[in-house]
């Protein structure tokens, strides 16, 4: 393979050495000469815009306006290492994609502060291979190896931003005395030609440095909280896309029974790389006891009958936004009386829950109206001493279910993690915010303190909701929820036997 560059260097001072499975292989100069003639000039094509492209300039300019003359940096982030000379599947950073729409690796978007005030946009990409080194079929990640890439061109009526070659970005950086941030930790060579570029001199500046990084990253997850109309039309898509990969785990489970949970997981990664781009995070598929194990992903233990199944899973569009969704079904298609007991006090949580979920309600009512009805529930079958005031203040009843209520939804599962406390966790809700409301209960297998009826049973329900200008809409109301409404929507896929 080619050797790494570090963002800057000139591909065309490289020499390739070819390489296959690890090893050097020799190359003739009759091969090489000949391999650089006898192409056709496939250099441009003509390409429509994204469908996103006016959103994403307008979030630029949002971004642009937050930070006057200072330059800013985001990273698409490179290619990771899974095991020797092979790559993980590569996922652009979430920001970046937010900013650009593009999906591809190695890419970065500067903004440069303009001297009349805004900035000029300009996504530095990897360009064509170069077809006269032979770079385009020698090196690891050339076009012969990877596919074809867009030009610089190409990129630029696709994107709607200027482009140039990510090769010439460090020296770009460096030619500049103009404050500048960067989206941190996702391209480590980038981050070491930002830190060259301010040439902090002790611990202090450094220090100061840093805080500006992470006020970037800070506003741009502020501004990503509410999600415009495309935004939810593509999670609307990536919820659309995963109640169909639930219909086909129903449709599986005989198959899992006979295999373990990785039939499961495998169904519903059939769905999400056929119809997106992967799935959105590591699919919980657990059965049995396992679904007490908050973030069960080994997902190889068995499949039974008389068992619950609970699957989290959600399908990643090709834009990067995706779904959340989790389901408990009963295996055999038929909830136990004590299955049934437990679920209908999860879903009884989820309903109150998800009626708290208005523009103007604090972020948190949602989950404190979710924790009320578990609590209240606990206390009446014995498990937790009352008043339900008491527990809540206590927290007594997280012993049973360990987790918030949900989160915010978008490019990632977590969304918007590192946004202000004040107009997140602390906030109110907005019409454009998308959320998961997820109660549960999880009984361990060991706990001494609940009747054995109970212990090893595990029960989620979660969904996607969305604020709108007058209350709610929930994103996933094409899987049924109550009890009643699960075994009849098993009862038409299952396989009769």
């Amino acid at each position: 393979m080619s050797e790494q560059q570090r963002p800057g260097s000139d591909t065309s001072t490289f020499v390739f050495t070819p390489r296959k499975n690890g090893q050097a292989q020799s190359v003739s100069d009759e091969l090489a000469a000949w391999m650089s003639t006898g192409w056709a000039d496939t250099e441009r094509r003509d390409l429509e815009p994204i469908e996103q492209a006016g959103h994403t300039a307008r979030r630029r300019a949002a971004v642009s306006a937050a930070f006057p003359g200072e330059r800013l940096v985001v990273p698409a982030g490179q290619l990771l290492t899974r095991s020797n000379d092979t790559e993980y599947p590569f996922r652009a950073a979430s920001d970046y994609a937010y900013l650009t729409g593009d999906t591809s690796d190695g890419g970065c978007l500067v903004l440069t502060p303009r001297a009349d005030g805004g900035h000029d946009s300009v996504l530095y990409l990897k360009p064509r291979s170069n077809r006269e080194n032979g770079e385009f079929w020698l090196g690891g990640y050339g076009e012969l190896w990877t596919g074809r890439r867009n030009s610089l061109s190409e990129a630029a009526d696709l994107f709607g931003v200027a482009t140039a070659d990510v090769t010439t970005l460090a020296d770009a950086l460096l030619a500049t005395d103009t404050a500048v941030r960067v989206v941190r930790g996702h391209d480590a060579a980038l981050d070491a030609v930002v830190d060259e570029v301010r040439g902090d001199a002790d611990e202090e500046a450094r220090a100061k440095s840093a805080a500006l990084d992470e006020e970037l990253g800070v506003v741009l997850a502020d501004h990503r909280l509410v999600k415009d109309e495309w935004e939810v039309a593509q999670l609307q898509l990536a919820v659309d896309a995963t109640v169909r990969g639930f219909e086909d785990v129903a449709r599986t489970l005989p198959q899992a029974k006979d295999t373990s949970e990785r039939f499961i997981e495998g169904t519903f990664f059939l769905r999400a790389r056929v119809e997106g781009n992967d799935v959105g995070y590591g699919t919980i598929a657990a059965s049995g006891a396992n679904a007490t194990t908050l973030h069960w992903t080994r997902n190889d233990g068995p499949v039974r009958d008389g068992d619950l199944l609970l699957l989290d899973a959600g399908v990643e569009t090709t834009s990067l936004y995706t779904a959340d969704v989790t389901r408990t079904m009963p295996v055999s298609g038929t909830f136990t009386d004590v299955q049934r007991k437990v679920y209908d006090l999860v879903y009884a949580a989820q309903e109150a829950g998800i009626a708290a979920v208005a523009p103007g309600a604090p972020f948190i009512a949602f989950h404190q109206a979710s924790q009320r009805a578990l609590a209240e529930g606990l206390i009446e079958w014995g498990l937790l001493e009352g008043p339900v005031d008491r527990v809540l203040e206590l927290g007594l009843q997280r012993r049973y279910t360990l987790h918030g209520t949900g989160h915010m939804l978008g490019l990632d599962v977590h969304d918007c993690a590192v946004s202000r406390q004040e107009v997140h966790l602390y906030g109110d809700l907005k019409p454009g915010m998308v959320l998961t409301v997820e109660p549960g209960l999880y009984f361990q297998p060991d706990d001494t303190t609940v009747p054995e009826e109970l212990r090893g049973i595990g029960v989620r329900i979660e969904d996607d909701v969305l604020v709108t200008g007058d209350g709610r809409t929930v994103l996933s109301a094409g899987l049924p929820r109550s009890s009643a409404e699960v075994e009849a929507w098993l009862a038409e896929r299952l396989p009769r036997a």
